[in-house]
């Protein structure tokens, strides 16, 4: 996998052992329900629960012959079982296995980034909370704007992963259903009650209604969240690129001992994690567009999602945990130049509270065209000298028949920019 991340609890639900693991608890389940309803005798059933296991290079081998992977699967249980697997798969199909299964594997791993998720969520409200009260510059369009403070940044991505959770809950919720309903969803040759029994003890919903598959569009909500969380850690890397940039310096990524940036220019520290995250973002918003092309099949199902199922699910699930966990990493461990902050905020000299002077000059009576066409033309003043927009202020005549130098001393006061931040923090119970 990328870089040195490994995380074994999320790629052993995608591992063949693992799939073939809930295929044969799937049968073993369905056997149960058919000789609670009279249809395997319990001697049968017996055997079937004591000796059914599987080989997984016996499952491959066969496969490779019938070109069938649940035919193979039920071969090599055969090979175990015996007479009495005559009994196993009784009046269902492939898809209610497959699908029953793919129904869990994601289950289990939408938890997983469920966990992320709180775990990032800790993270930021720490980082918010520790930087509530330092102001920085805001910026709309890319260019200077009014102050506002670190801490804030940082509570609105906190507030956007709140909103993530949420989102990953209802997904995991849509994709938490099962079906075993026969070949095209009738119930023909199995009764309903075997489904219920099944779904129960997996932790599952039965469906409602089904074709011979699980409708796709639960998939397609599901990989389409991934796609929303891996879009806004992207928003959030793309805002941490920004601020590294040599001419800002306000944030910057941890650049550990003997790392190195460039292979020709020594003094480079790139923002690589930051980048690296970015760019997985578009394979999980490619991924996800494969998902709502499933949507589509041919009457009661074909399989032509099938094959796009087998590389899109497992990659989402184990691309959008490796972000999440070195995105953690990188905001645990982020750089805060304040000095830089600082720096930048005062870089304007001033001209930021052109807005708070528009509207103290209203206040005092001024008409709004004329107070702006003032605070206008001496802010263009201050952009084309190197005079500082306080005193270009003071030296207007018509702006000092408003506002005394007490006044203006008022208006250029950074605290103010932070008089509802205690507000916003208190609305989001950070």
């Amino acid at each position: 996998m990328i870089d040195r991340y490994s995380r074994k609890e999320m790629s052993g639900i995608w591992s063949d052992q693992n799939r073939f693991r809930i295929w044969l608890e799937i049968e073993i389940l369905a056997c149960e329900a058919q000789n609670i309803l009279g249809f395997i005798p319990a001697k049968s059933l017996k055997v079937i629960k004591a000796r059914s296991k599987f080989n997984l290079k016996r499952v491959l081998k066969i496969e490779n012959a019938v070109k069938h992977d649940l035919i193979a699967f039920l071969t090599n249980v055969s090979e175990y079982v015996g007479i009495d697997s005559r009994f196993i798969h009784l009046g269902m199909t492939s898809s209610d296995v497959l699908d029953t299964a793919l129904s869990l594997q994601m289950k289990q791993a939408g938890l997983i980034i469920l966990g992320s998720l709180e775990k990032l969520k800790q993270v930021l409200r720490r980082k918010a909370n520790e930087y509530k009260n330092l102001n920085m510059i805001g910026r709309t369009h890319g260019v200077h704007a009014e102050p506002i403070t670190l801490g804030l940044k940082f509570a609105l991505w906190y507030d956007e992963t709140t909103r993530n959770i949420e989102r990953m809950k209802k997904s995991i919720n849509v994709i938490s259903v099962g079906q075993i309903s026969g070949a095209v969803g009738t119930y023909e040759h199995i009764s309903p009650k075997v489904e219920e029994y099944v779904c129960r003890k997996l932790g599952l919903k039965a469906v409602k209604i089904s074709t011979q598959i699980l409708q796709r569009d639960r998939h397609a909500e599901y990989l389409t969240t991934l796609a929303i969380i891996a879009s806004c850690i992207e928003k959030y890397t793309t805002e941490i690129r920004l601020l590294q940039k040599t001419e800002t310096l306000e944030l910057e990524e941890f650049f550990s001992k003997g790392q190195k940036g460039s292979s020709a220019m020594p003094h480079k520290k790139n923002p690589i994690t930051c980048e690296r995250l970015s760019g997985l973002a578009r394979v999980l918003r490619g991924n996800a567009i494969a998902a709502m092309e499933n949507i589509t099949l041919w009457h009661e199902r074909d399989i032509s999602h099938s094959s796009v199922e087998r590389i899109i699910i497992p990659d989402s699930t184990v691309l959008l945990d490796y972000i999440l966990v070195k995105f953690i990493d990188l905001v645990h461990n982020l750089v805060v130049n304040e000095k830089n902050i600082k720096n930048n905020l005062e870089y304007t000299k001033g001209l930021i509270f052109s807005q708070t002077v528009l509207l103290k000059l209203i206040e005092k009576k001024m008409k709004r065209e004329d107070a702006y066409k003032i605070v206008q033309k001496t802010a263009m003043k201050c952009w084309n000298s190197k005079n500082k927009f306080f005193d270009l202020l003071i030296e207007d005549k018509e702006v000092r028949k408003y506002l005394n130098e007490s006044d203006l001393k008022t208006i250029f006061d950074y605290s103010k920019s932070q008089k509802n931040v205690n507000y916003i923090f208190k609305r989001l119970k950070i």
